[in-house]
């Protein structure tokens, strides 16, 4: 670049086109510590379960009501258990507002119908119910894991999970043959696979009882209950669903990117998580929030458009004698989320100058939204500012984007709620190739300036 470029124009590159073998450390390292968290969070249940632990593990207290709360304090809202909010009072007054970092701790899975089980024609199906946005077709002819939690009518509950240890069996949906599939390929993709289609096999051994009228069922349930003591009608209270039953891998020769199922959104969860027990203590309040429900569109009790953030907020605004407005007024929110990178497969649908690429360092999105920004709030020219320069001043690689080309498609985050609140947000997380997909990509690069900004976010 000339001199004159380099003093007016934005200087592009790629995190590891300038090398340093030190950050390439701390990036590998911490990759590694991600990898370790997601062993078995294969669900916002079990990732919120491992959230409390960590944070308990680091001096975090339940919030009870009534408890004293002064400057450093560390406490913790849990919600039903698939919801979490985590809190370090800060020595400025809650009044001028809280440095928040919100992530969504659901991904696409397929739920289990409230009846699962049928048998016919030699075999035993579990019929699902998908949820969020997927491409059906992705999750035929794969490893899939059973997780969830089973409410007993006794009121007790109780966890199942098979299919993530390496000696558990796996339950898969079939696929069908290519050489009898030439009516199917002829359809629509998204026609390929139906939603009722999606019935992944469970048991084909039938049970040794001649009166049984049903009797390779009758052996699943036989074998879950051996396990866990449940029987079928148990399966109406459950929260039970099928997902990929593989780890987070290193993909590439050179180990740079991540394979896995739930990335979006875990990644910004875990690294704002993390982010927060490793900060220094900050004048502002710092939190973290992990929603559930946003693949769906935030709704429910555990969802971003629940009242659980300003019922947590005003707990605290009453502990402390401020006004819950003055909060949400003067708090600044980045708005954890995964957006799409530059993927050169499918160049056709980004715009190039607008996408953020792995490796390009955490991502920022001023809007998302569909075409005219539809079902989305945006962050002022004043935040923008205000990120960029706390982001240069720390050395944090950043970039910015759009979700592809303007009429392609869409999609939003939990920033629009947050925004209706009151407070400034703006997208900020980690670009994904294969979003929504059972083995989505990131970088790890990315992975790491992403901790690294909301760590600078919560006072470095």
């Amino acid at each position: 670049m000339s001199a004159k470029e380099q003093e007016l124009l934005m200087k592009k590159e790629l995190g590891y086109d300038s090398f340093d073998s030190d950050l390439t450390k701390n990036v590998m390292d911490f990759a590694e510590l991600y990898k370790d968290f997601m062993v078995n969070t294969f669900t916002e249940r079990t990732f919120v379960a491992k959230s409390v632990q960590l944070l308990e593990e680091n001096g975090y207290k339940k919030y009870e009501r009534g408890m004293s709360l002064n400057s450093g304090d560390k406490i913790y809202f849990p919600n039903r258990g698939r919801a979490l909010i985590a809190v370090e009072i800060g020595t400025e007054s809650l009044g001028s507002g809280v440095n928040l970092v919100g992530s969504h701790v659901d991904s696409p899975k397929l739920d289990l119908k409230p009846v699962p089980l049928m048998e016919a024609d030699g075999c035993m199906l579990i019929k699902t119910h998908y949820y969020g946005g997927i491409k059906k077709y992705n999750w035929t002819a794969i490893p899939l894991a059973l997780i969830g939690t089973v409410a007993l009518k006794t009121g007790e509950t109780v966890d199942v999970s098979i299919g993530l240890d390496e000696q558990d069996t796996v339950f898969t949906i079939s696929d069908l043959l290519p050489h009898l599939a030439s009516k199917q390929m002829q359809k629509k993709m998204s026609e390929g696979i139906t939603g009722e289609q999606l019935n992944a096999v469970g048991a084909t051994i039938p049970f040794d009882d001649e009166d049984a009228k049903e009797k390779i069922k009758l052996n699943f349930i036989y074998l879950l209950n051996e396990k866990y003591n449940i029987t079928e009608a148990d399966l109406i209270s459950a929260d039970l669903c099928l997902v990929p039953a593989f780890k987070l891998k290193d993909v590439g020769l050179d180990r740079s990117l991540l394979g896995g199922y739930g990335q979006d959104d875990r990644v910004c969860a875990y690294t704002s998580l993390k982010a927060l027990l490793d900060s220094k203590p900050s004048d502002k309040t710092k939190v973290v929030l992990f929603s559930d429900r946003e693949e769906v569109g935030s709704m429910g009790n555990t969802g971003m458009e629940s009242k659980f953030l300003e019922n947590t907020l005003e707990e605290l605004a009453d502990c402390f004698g401020v006004k819950l407005r003055d909060i949400l007024t003067n708090t600044v929110c980045l708005s954890s989320d995964v957006c799409a990178a530059y993927d050169p497969n499918y160049a056709e649908v980004f715009e190039k100058n607008n996408t953020p690429f792995l490796n390009g360092g955490v991502a920022f999105m001023k809007y998302t939204g569909a075409r005219g920004k539809s079902g989305s709030s945006e962050a002022s020219a004043e935040l923008v500012s205000k990120i960029r320069a706390m982001l240069d001043d720390n050395d944090v690689k950043w970039q910015i984007g759009e979700l592809g080309k303007v009429d392609e498609g869409g999609g939003g985050t939990i920033a629009q709620m947050v925004a209706n609140l009151g407070a400034d947000v703006i997208d900020c997380g980690v670009p994904l190739w294969s979003m929504h997909s059972p083995f989505e990509i990131s970088s790890k690069y990315d992975v790491y300036m992403a901790y690294k900004a909301y760590k600078v976010f919560f006072g470095a």
